[in-house]
């Protein structure tokens, strides 16, 4: 009789252990709606265009951002004034665009020559700062139709020795590393005439190399040279008649993403054909110069 009284509390102990181990388990279960997303999960690092989803499917949006991507010391397309603050004609442009399209504009200041890398990364959502429409950049990137027309032209000290193309036979010049000036010398006559092509980070670098007299010439793009050449510092430097190449300018984006490129293509149209594009290019250039 004492061990079936024995067996008998042992099952009574063992069935409320159970029932308190099933009343425990009730409390854990997962909730029915996973938790909200906490900043950063997914979504790229902040100054960033996002991951996953990114311009890409919800950045031509309302409320969505467009970070643009812009060498911050190429005059007047996009540079630092006296303030420090980042200003310019397609600065004026975008601020104009990503309104029309309801977005936040973020402008991204990058190393000119990594822009592609910049743009594939993510980390921009696209190159807007006096960019040249290439065949090459037409196959990796996904570029707008063009909206300023522009040469490659060659700067050089005023009453110099230098008057003309010929005259570089054996002369050192300076064009901005990864540029089209680049390519258009590359792909000219003068890379057999010259004796050295120096690449600098920046334009103005090569316009102070070419004031002290370091360089004989630099190339580069014509609405921006006439911009330096019109200010005080860069007085005595005058350009030359002959030009490398004409060319025309375009917006760039991430390969594939083509509803953004669509969406800011869309304001920018309605911009030239409203006449807003063109009271900010007589506000930069004294002219209506977009392409209709």
């Amino acid at each position: 009789m004492k061990k079936r009284v024995t067996v008998g509390i042992l099952l009574c102990l063992l069935c409320l252990a159970l029932i308190g181990l099933a009343g425990c388990g009730s409390g854990t279960q997962p909730p029915q709606n996973p938790p909200a997303e906490q900043p950063g999960e997914e979504q790229g690092e902040e100054g960033t265009a996002g991951t996953e989803e990114g311009t890409e499917g919800v950045g031509v949006t309302e409320g969505g951002r467009l970070v643009m991507g812009l060498d911050d010391s190429f005059a007047p397309m996009g540079f630092r004034d006296e303030n420090g603050e980042i200003v310019g004609f397609d600065v004026d442009l975008a601020k104009e665009a990503a309104a029309r399209l309801g977005m936040e504009l973020v402008l991204q200041p990058i190393d000119w020559d990594s822009k592609e890398v910049e743009l594939s990364s993510g980390n921009i959502d696209c190159i807007w700062n006096g960019l040249t429409i290439t065949a090459a950049r037409q196959e990796s990137m996904e570029m707008s139709k063009p909206y300023i027309a522009n040469n490659q032209v060659i700067i050089v000290a005023a009453g110099g020795e230098i008057s003309g193309r010929a005259d570089l036979e054996g002369k050192e010049i300076g064009v901005q590393k990864g540029s089209s000036a680049l390519d258009a010398v590359n792909a000219d006559e003068m890379a057999e005439m010259v004796s050295q092509i120096s690449e600098y980070p920046q334009n103005v670098d090569a316009f102070n190399d070419l004031k002290v007299g370091r360089l004989s010439a630099v190339v580069a793009d014509e609405i921006m040279a006439r911009y330096y050449l019109a200010t005080e510092a860069f007085q005595d430097l005058i350009l030359l008649d002959d030009s490398l190449a004409a060319e025309e300018y375009g917006i760039a984006f991430r390969k594939g993403n083509t509803e953004l490129r669509d969406a800011v293509q869309a304001a920018l149209d309605e911009m030239v054909a409203d006449g807003a594009a063109g009271e900010i290019s007589q506000t930069w250039f004294g002219a209506d110069i977009m392409i209709k």
